[in-house]
């Protein structure tokens, strides 16, 4: 799916300060717990908590925090809709990584098991 340059560039400009109170809300809202919540982000970014906290201090934006992470070798298992985007469908390679990271996410609040979502076991 091509996404306009203004999309893309919207999203490299997000900080991930920004994002990260929200994507807090959204799992501990269904029950989630932010040990958790943390466990999929370092999953998919190789980031600790103390990584997230940096971050977060920083105000850095998702392109410079993609451009540090270690992307999970099994990243690429990460399909479906989010925000009316197919995720194998973007070709734009930062807004795909925002994406799988917002998939995690969502799949998380939805209650799915951890095993799932971190797609263990699923080559």
């Amino acid at each position: 799916m091509k996404t306009t340059k203004a999309h893309n560039d919207r999203m490299a400009k997000l900080t991930f300060a920004t994002c990260y109170p929200l994507y807090l809300k959204k799992v501990e809202s269904k029950g989630r717990t932010k040990q958790e919540l943390h466990e999929v982000i370092e999953w998919l970014t190789g980031f600790n908590e103390n990584d997230l906290e940096h971050f977060i201090e920083q105000k850095t934006t998702f392109e410079m925090f993609f451009q540090q992470a270690k992307l999970h070798p099994n990243a690429h298992l990460i399909t479906g809709k989010i925000c009316g985007y197919r995720i194998e469908d973007i070709e734009h390679p930062l807004t795909k990584q925002i994406r799988y990271l917002d998939k995690l996410i969502e799949e998380l609040a939805k209650g799915w098991e951890m095993q799932k979502i971190l797609r263990n076991n699923l080559d």
